[in-house]
């Protein structure tokens, strides 16, 4: 197969930026390249370096413009397309009036596989090549899901949710049967093409302690899978889970009863966190998935990103829109609304860190970082191409850029969409135009 040879100014990262002024944690090639083969990179660096001598390359030139490992999406929901902008007053309104009677529409194949199509030319659009998605309580949502990430040779992960209580009829299944359905999905489409099966109780509300002994035996029988739900996201909900579990010492003890604490646990918002409770994640390695514009939106509370990473016991931590909660599908709109967050609890999070938790900060949530999340030599060809000047105003601000940073800095706060010139999966352009 001929190789390909992708021209642009890089940017990967090697470990997360202490500072502006960080410049060992980051590489920055102003006139770089990537060299491809069957959905590999093979070499990254400087244009001069990369470019084979003597070896026939197609090669696609996208300069002046930036290239970096394709946008990570660590918590979102894929029957939620047409529930975002909904307007309720807090997460359990929200949940009751709109979000259940949407998924159980779910149950129908075709419907499942038309937002299937709409959420993938969607997330591709914004640069968005890997998400952690919840499909909804059928299996039909999750081999809908599936068989689109298939087709378009995405890396992603995702699961059928397991709700046995507190929902719509059309939205329950059993311990038993979301036992048995997992474990279909496990067996389908696990390890298919680029596709990773995440075992996934919607919260402690919408399961009971039976259902959870199910999800404890998945975990037991699947140690590698990454497990997903959500913690400590709203207060009304941490009461409720409390009234519902009062064995349990708190939220996060409810999941560790059960056997579901590790590193490749992902637990949504997790904003209201007692010190006993981080200590634990961090102890045990789970992921607090940040979903700032979901927790704006339903005005959950502020994630305490900066202060979590920096206890005696970190906290891993990885970013999200959370769609339909979230109010983007666009990671640059989402780390600019966690960076309005932080600035309000009094911190600063800089835009080359910004940029490394949309990368190779949330492959590193994922334990994915080998193969996804930078540009290295032997990992996946996901990348993304982004033009800073793309609309108007960027075009203007752009005349007074003088680093890097602040190049940066103005597509998390300007840039949407439009930034994304080309979306690369697996070394294809798949931006859908």
């Amino acid at each position: 197969m001929t190789k390909t040879l992708i021209r642009g100014r890089l940017l990967s990262f090697h470990r997360q930026p202490q500072h502006i002024t960080d410049r060992e944690s980051y590489l920055y090639e102003t006139d770089g390249a990537l060299l491809l083969e069957n959905g590999v990179i093979l070499a990254s660096g400087a244009y001069d370096s990369v470019k084979p001598a003597g070896e026939d390359v197609i090669e696609i030139d996208h300069r002046p413009h930036l290239i970096l490992p394709g946008f990570i999406d660590c918590h979102v929901h894929f029957p939620q397309m047409q529930v975002i902008g909904s307007y309720a007053a807090n997460l359990l309104e929200w949940l009751n009036t709109y979000t259940f009677p949407e998924e159980c529409r779910f149950v129908e194949t075709a419907h499942a596989e038309r937002i299937a199509t709409h959420f993938f030319d969607e997330f591709l659009r914004q640069g968005t090549t890997t998400a952690v998605a919840y499909c909804s309580v059928h299996k039909t949502s999750a081999d809908a899901f599936f068989a689109e990430s298939a087709r378009r040779g995405t890396r992603m992960i995702a699961g059928k949710v397991m709700m046995d209580r507190n929902a719509p009829q059309g939205l329950i299944d059993t311990p038993q049967s979301g036992y048995d359905e997992t474990r279909e999905l496990i067996e389908s489409w696990h390890g298919r093409a680029r596709n990773l099966v995440a075992i996934t109780p919607r919260f402690a509300i919408t399961s009971t302690p039976e259902q959870m002994e199910k999800v404890q035996a998945l975990a037991a029988e699947f140690p590698g899978l990454h497990i997903q739900t959500h913690l400590s996201e709203n207060r009304e909900e941490i009461d409720f889970t409390a009234s519902l579990y009062p064995e349990a010492e708190d939220y996060t003890d409810v999941y560790a009863r059960y056997g579901l604490l590790g590193k490749k646990t992902l637990f949504g918002h997790a904003i209201h966190l007692s010190e006993r409770e981080a200590d634990v994640l961090s102890e045990t390695g789970c992921v607090a998935v940040h979903c700032p514009t979901s927790n704006l939106f339903l005005g959950s509370g502020l994630f305490p990103l900066k202060l979590i990473q920096r206890r005696e016991k970190p906290v891993r931590v990885a970013l999200a829109t959370d769609i339909g909660g979230g109010t983007s599908y666009s990671m640059l709109r989402t780390l600019d609304e966690a960076y309005k967050i932080q600035q309000l609890l009094g911190e600063r999070l800089n835009p080359l860190e910004s940029f490394w938790h949309m990368t190779r900060g949330n492959a590193e949530a994922l334990s994915l970082v080998e193969k996804i999340g930078t540009l290295d030599p032997g990992t996946e060809a996901d990348f993304v191409v982004l033009n800073s000047s793309a609309t108007p105003a960027m075009a203007l601000k752009m005349e007074a850029v003088n680093a890097l940073h602040e190049e940066l800095f103005l597509m998390q706060t300007l840039g949407d969409d439009r930034v994304v010139v080309e979306t690369y999966v697996a070394g294809v352009a798949s931006k859908p135009q």
